[in-house]
């Protein structure tokens, strides 16, 4: 039983690998065609064609290979029931296997399998699933093939369009707004890499090498020249290495969906996996355990490094890298979950200035070698600087938590939940400067300084401004951190705050929207937001509470919010399969996929919050806004929408 196990995890292997690195063409994979037969009122029969080369063959369906049925169809939605069993039709042949070690059946030439599906509730236009199926020839066998289908259904309820053909982009009827999504600027994301390549050099796992290393290349060098070139080197190198950490996010980025980088921060597995990370990125710079790459590939590098030459200079940036990666890894990695949801080039400018932050030191110090006699002795201080780091992770770890939270709605970190945890991990962090708190064997030690007692001041100060948040006063809102935090609207208490009297807009509710619309004679704002978008509670807390915006909203549009993370599944006549500007092909299942895909169709944008005024029958105002934190702006966006309604009117 194991070596057909292990033989069934050999072949997948070799077969997926074969088809990735297009070994061989095909493989002798057949090519189906699907057809459905309405049968019954809600009842159609699929049937499945195929050829198969000469010498292939394919295992017939209600058969086990490697305990695993031979053939099977699957589908996504529940609605779709199997009520026959996938079976063949014409003659197979039945052999003794040597491979399988067992009687096995199979076909040849030309294929027909069927099965009878019925569909409860509403037929859609269409259904989707993928059939698995088993084939080979001689020694080469290759289980559990997937091909996907897409089959027309007779009778079945037309899909709404998705792409809105009124909606004109390039055409508003006022050009206000804004013409990209508003982000972070590159040049802010590279100050933020900096920072976190600064706090880095502080860590016991660098610091200590900057002297040294610079020691001895100013020293082992034939010349002070010398010395400064390989120095220089040394820190291009280690700017190098981090930026080229970000190429794969380029080369997968051409082959993938654009709000792939999007959807980073509102995948509620990827945000639990994120806390996970972030919680073991805690516990090492606690001392549990050390972070590190594997010892053997640190020593390769290591041996390498004695070179004489350049190459020997990359390998000793090399081992720099490896070695030190159970301290530069959280912080960098915190830098890069950061901003991946803006794409790839912002992850390599803040890995770049990650990069650049721990390797100039070392050509400065080279080219000023007095400078070290100002550098501080390594010391405690530095464990200090990793404990205080491990706490401020636990804190991110919360983030990611939460946006799960938010997403799939549970309701088990409310806001005043999320607060006092990060209550509680600041005044951790200050029992920890104040030397009251141990960590192991861990405490702060050494001589009272002014920069422990800045920082002890510092997270002290945070905390106590935290402890409003969760009260149930108007001390609660928290305008240092609004946006982190989940919005006063998720809140332990009812009516909590400001949330009593911040405007609800409809949920989701597009077709209702421009109805009401029409019966009022009022252009449609359409809010493009997400559970998890930190810019759209801001605008929500700081922008939508503004006496003047919201008379606004309340009184001269009707406001839907579309929510491009909504986990919740489409009838299944409403799901269906789009093509994208790209040329790709969607399959629209949730309702967070259709409002995700209706914003890049009709509004060519992936990043949230992003604001459109359309007319009742769905034509643009103006050109959509993005995140505005200024009320006075976002005011203004408003009433040129208005000006523009008023203007066809007199049409």
């Amino acid at each position: 039983m194991q070596f057909r196990y292990f033989l069934l995890c050999f072949l997948v292997f070799n077969y997926l690998t074969t088809d990735v690195f297009g070994q061989t063409e095909n493989l002798g994979n057949p090519t189906w065609k699907t057809r459905a037969e309405k049968v019954g009122t809600q009842q159609y029969r699929l049937v499945f064609t195929t050829k198969l080369d000469k010498g292939w063959t394919l295992y017939t369906p209600q058969q086990l290979v490697f305990d695993q049925p031979a053939a099977q169809i699957q589908f996504g939605d529940s609605s779709i029931q199997l009520v026959e069993s996938l079976k063949h039709e014409g003659r197979a042949q039945r052999v003794n296997s040597e491979l399988l070690s067992q009687e096995v059946e199979w076909q040849e030439g030309e294929i027909t399998w069927s099965t009878l599906i019925e569909i409860k509730g509403v037929v859609p236009a269409a259904i989707q699933g993928t059939l698995l199926y088993t084939y080979g020839r001689d020694a080469e066998i290759y289980p559990a093939t997937p091909a996907v289908f897409v089959v027309p259904l007779e009778g079945g309820q037309a899909q709404e369009n998705i792409r809105r053909s009124s909606i004109q982009l390039n055409a508003p009827v006022a050009p206000c707004g804004d013409q990209g999504a508003s982000q972070k600027s590159l040049w802010s994301i590279f100050l933020l890499g900096v920072l976190g390549g600064l706090i880095a050099l502080l860590t016991p796992c660098v610091f200590p090498m900057v002297p040294v290393t610079v020691t001895f290349f100013t020293k082992k060098s034939n010349d002070r020249k010398q010395g400064i070139i390989n120095a220089l080197l040394y820190g291009t190198f280690i700017l190098l290495i981090y930026v080229l950490l970000t190429v794969p996010f380029h080369v997968a980025g051409k082959a993938i969906s654009p709000e792939i980088f999007n959807n980073i921060s509102t995948n509620v597995w990827l945000n639990l996996l994120f806390f996970t990370v972030f919680v073991v990125f805690a516990l090492s710079f606690f001392g549990l355990f050390e972070i590190g790459l594997p010892a053997g590939l640190a020593n390769r590098m290591d041996s390498r490094a004695g070179l004489g030459n350049v190459g020997g200079i990359f390998f000793m940036a090399s081992t720099l890298a490896i070695v030190s990666f159970s301290c530069t890894g959280p912080i960098l990695g915190t830098l890069l979950v950061g901003v991946a949801e803006q794409g790839a080039w912002p992850l390599t400018v803040g890995a770049a200035g990650f990069g650049l932050a721990l390797g100039l030191p070392f050509g400065l110090f080279a080219l000023f070698p007095n400078w070290l006699q100002s550098l501080p002795r390594s010391g405690g201080w530095m464990t200090d600087v990793k404990i205080v780091l491990g706490f401020i992770e636990l804190g991110l770890a919360v983030k990611f938590l939460s946006n799960a939270d938010l997403v799939e709605q549970w309701g088990f970190l409310k806001r005043e939940i999320f607060i006092g945890s990060w209550i509680v991990i600041g005044a951790l962090i200050t029992l920890y400067l104040a030397g009251f708190l141990r960590i192991g064997q861990q405490r702060v030690g050494g001589a009272s300084s002014f920069i422990r007692y800045f920082f002890l001041v510092l997270f002290g100060s945070f905390t106590l401004y935290l402890v409003p948040g969760i009260t149930k006063t108007k001390y609660a809102e928290l305008d240092l951190i609004s946006g982190f935090p989940p919005p006063m609207t998720y809140s332990l208490y009812k009516n909590q705050g400001k949330s009593q009297s911040v405007f609800k807009p409809l949920h989701n509710e597009y077709e209702k929207a421009l109805e009401l619309a029409a019966a009022a004679d009022k252009p449609v704002l359409i809010d493009f937001t997400g559970w998890a978008c930190v810019n759209c509670r801001r605008m929500e807390e700081k922008v939508w509470t503004d006496p003047r915006v919201d008379s606004l909203l309340r009184n001269a549009f009707v406001v839907v919010s579309l929510y491009v993370d909504e986990r919740v599944k489409l009838p299944l006549a409403a799901q269906q399969i789009i093509t994208m500007p790209d040329g790709s092909s969607k399959q629209i299942e949730t309702v967070g996929d259709k409002w995700a895909s209706f914003q890049i169709q009709n509004f060519g944008a992936t990043s949230q919050p992003q604001y459109a005024l359309l007319t009742p029958n769905e034509k643009l105002l103006n050109l959509p806004k993005f995140y505005t934190p200024d009320p006075a702006a976002f005011l203004d966006w408003l009433q040129c929408g208005l000006n523009a309604y008023e203007s066809l009117k007199g049409k």
